[in-house]
């Protein structure tokens, strides 16, 4: 509850008036001066009645890709029985945005008017708007924000009704034809590369109905008297890991005021999306955040929603200083698959010399570097170099691989 301005004036001047009559024998000043008192006494009893709304929203989708519709519903109910509500009402809309540090976040945040007029008892008005997506984040809706003032503008109140609903808005996921897969290696040294894994033989069992009859083991089957056939495992799932790198200090800011780390989750996305949809395991690894595995279409959309989430962390944040170096200790020591994409800011000649002391334990290391950089693939230090501009160059440049 809140006095204004007109309100604390009229309170004062009521005080004075009021005193100046009694001391000055003016019955008239002391009536005009508790006159603006009882005005100021009556609007705060005024707004101290607090309307009983009910609140609910529900946003469809709740996940989308940046750049998607996204519409809000909300829906308002005066539950109070004899008293309307004639209020002016705003929903909050706060954007979690991963802008570096120093950045424009202008438009990431605001309120959107909601009519409220004259809602009478028992009665429910909803409104419709879409939410923001222009930029990738967390886009937090609610609560909804009514304000009551008195006739005379002397007191105002806001008061906060209702839950809030986070709609998580993803980058933009860009088709890219496919992603490395794994290594099968044989007894006599071979490696060759498979997109499903290898197969190694693991026992023999007995033969039922719609087994291959060229998987028969005819010589057991010949000493046991029954048809005995092989049974194989896949013994090399492909794995694919995608190493994020989340530092302020390793992403510029463009032209436009976005930042490369934008252009860095769009290129992990579309690696993902492309991994899950062909069965490969891939995990994302942030290097100062918290990571996920997934396999399906349907576990992917868990790693999609920590990249709606993941954030810049500023040169001061605690753990930034040496979290490359540590994150390299940990891949090589714990090895999480057969293939590392690095995905950071403008190429950094001491960070891609970082990640390319990993070539030990991931036979392919693939970095993408993004910024004012000229476009298209090279080799550093024995390692694929993916340079790109923003998203959709990635895309077209990943394509251009002809040879993991």
């Amino acid at each position: 509850m809140r006095v204004t301005s007109r309100g604390r004036g009229l309170l004062v001047a009521g005080v004075l008036l009021l005193g100046g009559g009694f001391w000055f024998g003016y019955p008239e000043l002391a009536a005009l001066g508790a006159a603006c008192v009882v005005s100021v006494v009556g609007a705060l009893a005024f707004v101290a009645w607090r309307p009983r709304l009910g609140v609910t929203r529900s946003a469809d989708p709740d996940r989308v890709m940046r750049g998607n519709s996204s519409e809000l519903t909300l829906s308002i109910t005066n539950a109070s029985r004899f008293f309307g509500a004639s209020l002016v009402a705003r929903d909050r809309v706060t954007h979690g945005s991963a802008a570096t540090p120093g950045a424009p976040r202008s438009g990431l945040s605001g309120t959107v008017a909601v009519p409220v007029v004259r809602l009478r008892p028992g009665t429910a008005t909803r409104v419709r708007y879409p939410v923001p997506t222009r930029r990738r984040g967390l886009v937090t809706v609610g609560p909804l924000e009514a304000s009551r003032q008195d006739p005379l503008g002397l007191v105002s109140v806001v008061r906060r009704y209702g839950p809030s609903v986070q709609v998580w808005v993803r980058p933009r996921v860009h088709p890219i034809t496919n992603v490395p897969v794994g290594l099968s290696r044989s007894m006599d040294g071979r490696v060759d590369r498979v997109p499903q894994g290898s197969i190694t033989f693991a026992a023999l069992r007995e033969y039922v109905v719609g087994d291959d009859l060229r998987q028969v083991h005819w010589r057991t089957s010949a000493r046991v008297g029954s048809l005995m056939v092989r049974e194989h495992m896949d013994t090399s799932l492909p794995r694919l890991v995608i190493l994020l790198d989340d530092r302020a200090s390793a992403h510029d800011i463009g032209p436009d005021g976005e930042s490369t780390f934008e252009a860095a989750c769009e290129a992990a996305a579309s690696v993902l999306a492309t991994a899950a949809h062909e069965g490969v395991h891939v995990e994302l690894r942030p290097l100062l955040g918290r990571g996920a595995t997934a396999r399906s279409d349907i576990e992917v959309g868990a790693l999609l929603d920590l990249l709606a989430e993941a954030t810049l962390a500023p040169p001061d944040a605690p753990g930034v200083p040496g979290a490359l170096a540590a994150a390299v200790e940990s891949l090589r020591i714990r090895r999480l698959g057969d293939t590392l994409v690095y995905l950071g800011g403008p190429p950094n000649q001491e960070d891609l010399g970082l990640i390319a002391g990993l070539r030990g334990a991931y036979p392919s290391i693939i970095a993408g570097v993004f910024g004012s950089v000229e476009s298209g693939l090279a080799t550093n230090e024995g390692m694929l170099v993916v340079a790109a501009v923003d998203g959709p160059d990635f895309a077209g440049a990943w394509d251009g691989i002809r040879a993991w």
